[in-house]
């Protein structure tokens, strides 16, 4: 570098008496916190006019609020092309991050701070990503066309130093010893001398000198052009504050800044880059998101156990457990003070057979496999979860800069109470609530703009329409989607409008127009839901595969029952939905012939779910009437024609025994006649697995109707031998889906026969317990006050004896 030269430390084997003439280079490890109080030592010794930190100098009008009492790290910078918010990258920040430790001490001691990486109008301009792949800052992204490998430094250090793991050669060397040199885990930096304080940074800037030396750019071609920019900055710096500046950055960049280059050279690597337009705020982050698991590039695999290193004022280990043991208990697991006692002490027994400072990381979870978890890794992948990587979510005030939008959205969480966080829950709304129903709204709205907050799950509690379940998680990336929903609208309403009215114009299946109006209905959005009801009655005019419309017709029947539960009115959903169900009578039973087995196993779905829907079309408003009646017709000529697929005629043949629209003579007639000796094995047992198979009760109806499980046993033995084979993957599919106690009960009553006609069970053998032919009043009556209990019916009047 042109001009003074630049210290990186004090001279190796001395140390200086005061802190040697700036700029100081502190290279740092990012998310260290070993390199986090290092840094802290080094300000507080050299006490530096200004400070300069690796990011994105749009975002230096940002940097203010980082001292605001509402700001609670972990957070992120986040910056997005305007007019592509997809196009985004973040700078993740903890309490334990170098940078953030320097940003805060410069504030809290009014000194002018800034950021002096590429711009990221330029790093976002270069980026050459897939559309929806989103990159966790500059760092992560690598040209194409490079040739040299990607160069982890720390491996290479490490492996050099005769370690095998980097993480453990990195905790021994920086996080398990304090800037005094102590290895105490968790002091506080230390007052010493200026020279003690800026040592490490020497050290680890003559190390870095040879890798860059061995390895250039490490495979990472991009950082010339970014560490051109960051040397012109330092030069303005110091022309602005003299040498009195700190630099903290990636120890890899220390080399370059401190070579010696001319304006003019580092001007011409920065001539020509592409530049777009960009907004930049701080997010919230999370400890999950600073996992190198998560995909992030600069990631650690513990950010909570880094945490803890950074916060821990003394005794790291014997707090760390105490946080383990706390967390067992809350989950129900024995843990007492002397399991806590066992387990530091074995903690600092391995670190000392390993001949490592201070236990680390790896001994502690030893520790506690061996004695708090007994061995297992089951608890042990909680304490993984919650501890270890860490749920942390941060906060960030409401002054920061945020698009419309996310203001709006910011504002419906607190009226609703719904808080944003890092950890899954459950959330039971109830929709008769008015509050309840304010946040289903709301959450099915950022559905449909594709902010995946929360997804719909099947409720535990309740299967009424008026109940619904939710499992919530809030990522960093949904500030990204919230971004670009903001095109879309200023408002949550206003947007999802929009974008449904937009999505039913562009629709072109017909399946995807009804599902769009179920959400519609959901998300109450009356404004876009005549668009959709339009282009609704085009699509199903025009379609006429009965595939499709049998696709369409369950989600109007759901939306037809939300808008009851939403008191909506759905009087033009309930026609369209009637007319498909008639088109679907019309055309289903030519359908249903000449199938080859997956169009008959798909078919029979359809048939399933047509079937459901048309049970609540019938039950709702007048276009509906009549339906069920007209559809039991098609489930008949269904059943009853030899041309349809076996696994259909099945079906059919089940379904219209479910609703008592079957009399049991006439299924075990058809039962006989699929299973009758001219029929193919093959179509038997299609017909077979239609009737009874998967897990809608087919088993318990063979339990409990003894001449069906006696006609499919005559067939099954009569099935020659040279076919068996290929009707047993069928049965096997059939009865496999069975619970293990209906196929047991399945086994005990085929092992002892039918029983012969005529005879009582008490003169035949051992009958399985709970199971008989007919009804036994006497115990259909010891029931039956339970069952008025349970409806809320008052019980029958006794009449008094005569």
């Amino acid at each position: 570098m042109s001009g003074a030269a630049v210290t990186a430390a004090a001279p190796q084997g001395r140390t200086a008496p005061g802190p040697a003439a700036g700029p100081w280079l502190l290279g740092v490890r990012h998310h260290g916190p070993g390199s986090a109080r290092a840094v802290l030592a080094a300000l507080r010794a050299a006490r530096p006019a200004a400070v300069l930190i690796e990011g994105p100098p749009e975002g230096d009008a940002l940097l203010p609020l980082a001292a605001d009492p509402h700001m609670r790290p972990p957070v992120a910078l986040l910056a997005h092309a305007v007019d592509d918010p997809g196009r985004a990258s973040f700078w993740p920040m903890a309490a334990f991050s170098p940078e953030w430790v320097a940003i805060r001490w410069a504030l809290d001691h009014d000194v002018p701070v800034r950021f002096v990486d590429l711009p990221a109008a330029h790093s976002l301009a270069l980026k050459e990503t897939a559309p929806e792949e989103l990159v966790e800052g500059p760092e992560s992204a690598a040209e194409e066309e490079e040739v040299t490998p990607v160069v982890d430094p720390i491996r290479v250090l490490a492996e050099t130093a005769g370690y095998d793991d980097p993480e453990r050669w990195w905790e021994d060397v920086v996080e398990h010893r304090s800037p005094s040199g102590e290895t105490d885990g968790g002091a506080t930096p230390s007052e010493g001398a200026p020279g003690d304080a800026l040592a490490p940074f020497g050290a680890l800037a003559e190390a870095m000198g040879a890798l860059r030396e061995a390895y250039g750019d490490g495979g990472q071609p991009r950082d010339a052009v970014r560490e051109a920019y960051m040397r012109i900055q330092l030069r303005t710096a110091r022309k602005e504050f003299g040498d009195g500046v700190a630099v903290v950055c990636g120890a890899w960049h220390v080399p370059a800044l401190a070579a010696r280059t001319t304006l003019a050279a580092d001007r011409a690597l920065l001539k020509g880059l592409p530049k777009v337009k960009t907004d930049l705020t701080w997010v919230p982050w999370t400890h999950r998101r600073l996992a190198r698991r998560s995909g992030y590039g600069a990631g650690i695999d513990s950010p909570g156990w880094y945490g803890h290193l950074f916060e821990a004022a003394d005794r790291p280990i014997e707090r760390w457990m105490t946080k383990v043991a706390g967390l067992l208990r809350g989950e129900d697991r024995f843990v007492s003070t002397a399991h806590v006692i066992e387990a530091v002490r074995l903690a600092e027994t391995l670190a000392a057979l390993r001949g490592r400072p201070l236990a680390g990381l790896g001994e502690t979870t030893d520790a506690v496999r061996a004695v708090m978890c007994e061995g297992s890794d089951v608890p042990l992948g909680l304490v993984r979860d919650r501890l270890i990587v860490g749920e942390s979510l941060g906060e960030v005030p409401d002054t920061a800069p945020a698009v419309p939008l996310q203001r709006d959205l910011t504002r419906s969480q607190r009226t609703l109470r719904l808080k944003p966080e890092a950890s899954e829950r459950e959330l039971d709304l109830d929709l008769r609530k008015e509050t309840d129903a304010a946040r289903s709204r709301l959450l099915h709205r950022l559905r449909l703009l594709d902010v995946g907050w929360g997804d719909p799950v099947a409720g535990r509690g309740s299967t009424g329409t008026f109940r619904e379940s939710w499992r919530l998680r809030w990522e960093p990336e949904l500030h990204v989607r919230v971004a670009e929903a903001g095109v879309w609208g200023t408002t949550v309403l206003t947007a999802a409008t929009a974008k449904a009215a937009s999505q039913a114009v562009a629709a072109t299946a017909l399946a995807d127009v009804t599902a769009l109006a179920e959400h519609c209905l959901l998300a109450e959005l009356p404004d876009a839901l005549p668009v959709v009801m339009k282009a609704l009655a085009d699509r199903a005019a025009l379609d006429s595969d009965v595939g499709h419309l049998a696709d369409a017709l369950p989600a109007l029947a759901r939306s037809l029952r939300y808008g009851d539960v939403r008191s909506t009115d759905t009087a033009a959903l309930a026609e369209v939905a009637a007319g498909l169900a008639e088109r679907i009578c019309v055309g289903l039973p030519p359908a249903c012939t000449a199938l080859d087995p997956d169009g008959a196993e798909a078919l029979r779905g359809q048939v399933e779910t047509v079937h459901g829907a048309i049970g609540l079309l019938d039950t709702g408003a007048e276009p509906g009437m009549g339906l069920r009646e007209r559809w039991d017709a098609v489930l008949h000529k269904l059943a009853a024609r030899d041309a349809v697929a076996g696994i259909i005629r099945g079906r059919a043949t089940r379904l219209l025994l479910d609703e008592g629209r079957l009399a049991e003579d006439e299924a075990a007639r058809l039962m006989g006649l699929a299973l009758s000796p001219g029929t193919p094995p093959a179509d038997a047992a299609a017909w077979i697995e239609g009737f009874v198979g998967g897990a809608s009760g087919g088993g318990m109806l063979l339990v409990h109707d003894e001449r069906l499980l006696g006609l499919v046993d005559a067939w099954l033995t009569g099935v020659p031998a040279d076919q068996f084979t290929d009707v047993l993957p069928l049965l096997r599919r059939t009865f496999s889906a069975y619970e293990p106690g209906v196929r047991r009960t399945l086994g005990e009553l085929v092992r002892r026969g039918p029983v012969p006609e005529g005879a009582r069970r008490d003169d035949a053998a051992p009958a399985t317990g709970g199971f008989g032919p007919g009804l036994d009043p006497a115990r259909a009556d010891a029931v039956e006050p339970v069952l008025r209990l349970l409806l809320g019916r008052p019980p029958e009047p006794v009449e008094a004896a005569v």
